[in-house]
């Protein structure tokens, strides 16, 4: 069974969905998009089989970082 996109894509699995995770499970990331950062925290979570998004991930300059956790 694949637990990642990553996995899915090399062995021809186009349509993976990664299992359910709730938000508390997860920290989200203040990190700016688009910014190396941003995409670090985006690729790790591709490797571990997390959703991309956080609810309450950073989404725009001029928003306050969020606290890990919440």
């Amino acid at each position: 069974m694949t637990q990642s996109v990553l996995e899915a894509i090399k062995m021809g699995i186009w349509d993976f969905e990664p299992d359910e995770h709730e938000s508390e499970e997860y920290d989200p990331t203040g990190a700016m998009p688009g910014t190396v950062e941003k995409l670090s925290v985006l690729s790790e979570r591709i490797r571990q089989g997390l959703p991309l998004w956080h609810p309450n991930d950073r989404l725009a300059y001029d928003e306050k970082k969020p606290i890990a956790g919440g």
